[in-house]
């Protein structure tokens, strides 16, 4: 069959793509701007791509047309489409009936952590034996890849809560009828589409009517907003994390140790790389799926001794002249407070400043939804630098409460001038950004090495 996908060079639909083609299918896709790195990768794969969105492109005579959730109507593509009445359907919805069908499926779910849980659950089934299926919306670097097709019973799946196309305004993960089910966290987000935090706890609940009766839902005890979504009714067996008096996760972040606890017994330890308390639980969120899927914890806890996170999850990028440049996907305040003080943990407490560089690039941080929490978020930064173009709202109001400590600059290159001014030998400079913040990681770097 040739399929052909609009919004191809998307995480999700780029992954949707690269399952197609080791499925034996022809595919094809466009996209607005083509672009890498799964450009690049998909055109390793043999995928031909079309930059932009014509109609001449019904000229390719698709089988079938895998519409992408950035594609709305009055794209001239996606109207030809209709107007023809040709046969279309949305990247999830083609994922479920023709992958995940008689698959156990182990899906991640929760506003912060998907990507990074998701990576580890499929490493901790590969390291097992189990050669899973997945599809992440990141590149873990044990598997150098986002997505992978297998034979494998078993496939783990990132459940993104947001909606899954213009004709489908359900929440893609309603669509995966998982047996095993990560419920990491709740709190809002993504204010361009939901109005408030119970329209998002609807959708959760929407998912969890479809885990069946001999799966297994692994929540977080310390989220009251999953507490309530569960209370509205769950048919399957819950196991909670995140409880002093049940599963819970200690460590040191200095000396890399992880600890897993059921109440007061000691379940396991290892030394790892990761740091963060965030992420500790997102790992105690995958042993607990892996264990009902058949990998005992021992097992897991092995294979997270050797896990490599997911590209843009705390990723050194370089270091030039004692200067550190991090690369970090963070860009909830929620997700910036947990990496600021995972990487302070990991440095120790006098042991260099930490320059935070913010890109409030999402739809929720453009609509300033959250712009009252961004400040307190930052808190533990020594330095502030906020990149503020395109915002809709005043980010020198936002972060006044840090006073001195931040800097404000609508302008790239002098946001990277100032940082480059500021930073002096033993810096950690921790650039968050949920885009590719105008290439500002080699801009630094470049600059540091100049000065």
């Amino acid at each position: 069959m040739h399929i052909h996908i609009l919004g191809i060079c998307g995480t999700f639909m780029g992954g949707i793509a690269l399952i197609a083609r080791a499925a034996g299918h022809r595919v094809t896709g466009c996209d607005a701007n083509v672009y890498p790195p799964m450009s690049d990768q998909l055109a390793a794969e043999g995928v031909e791509l079309v930059e932009g969105y014509s109609a001449d492109q019904l000229a390719l005579q698709a089988d079938l047309w895998v519409v992408g959730n950035a594609v709305s109507r009055g794209n001239p593509l996606l109207e030809a489409i209709l107007e023809r009445g040709l046969p279309y359907v949305s990247g999830p919805q083609w994922l479920a009936e023709n992958i995940l069908q008689g698959k156990w499926v182990l899906a991640v779910a929760g506003t912060h952590g998907k990507t990074t849980t998701a990576a580890m659950l499929a490493w901790i089934l590969e390291y097992a034996g189990l050669r899973p299926g997945f599809l992440i919306g990141g590149v873990p670097q044990n598997f150098k890849k986002s997505a992978n097709y297998s034979d494998s019973s078993f496939f783990v799946v990132e459940a993104d809560e947001y909606d899954t196309a213009f004709c489908d305004k359900r929440s893609k993960f309603v669509h995966y009828h998982p047996r095993t089910a990560i419920l990491n966290n709740l709190e809002f987000d993504h204010a361009d589409i939901f109005v408030d935090l119970a329209a998002i706890e609807t959708q959760f609940h929407h998912f969890v009517r479809t885990i069946p009766g001999n799966g297994l839902v692994v929540s977080n005890a310390a989220e009251p907003a999953l507490e309530r979504v569960l209370k509205r009714g769950c048919w399957t067996p819950v196991e909670r994390f995140n409880s002093v008096a049940g599963w819970h996760a200690t460590g040191d972040d200095a000396s890399g140790q992880l600890l897993i606890w059921q109440g007061a017994r000691e379940a396991g330890a290892i030394a790892w790389d990761l740091s963060g308390e965030h992420n500790r639980n997102n790992a105690l969120a995958a042993l607990l799926a892996a264990r009902h899927a058949g990998v005992p914890l021992p097992h897991g806890l092995a294979a997270l001794a050797c896990f490599e996170n997911v590209k843009r999850r705390l990723e050194v990028r370089g270091t030039v002249q004692g200067v550190t440049v991090y690369d970090d996907f963070a860009h909830h305040p929620t997700a910036i407070a947990t990496t600021l003080a995972g990487l302070r943990g990991k440095i120790g407490a006098d042991q260099g400043r930490i320059l935070a560089v913010l890109e409030p690039r999402s739809n929720t941080m453009k609509l300033g939804a959250l712009k009252d929490a961004l400040a307190d978020s930052l808190a533990v930064a020594d330095q502030v630098f906020c990149y503020s173009a395109n915002l809709g709202w005043d980010a020198a109001t936002a972060l006044a409460t840090l006073r001195d400590k931040a800097v404000v600059s609508d302008d790239l290159a002098d946001l990277v001038g100032r940082v480059v001014a500021a930073a002096r030998p033993g810096d950690q400079v921790l650039v968050m950004s949920n885009g590719g913040f105008g290439g500002i990681h080699d801009k630094l770097l470049t600059a540091l090495a100049a000065r």
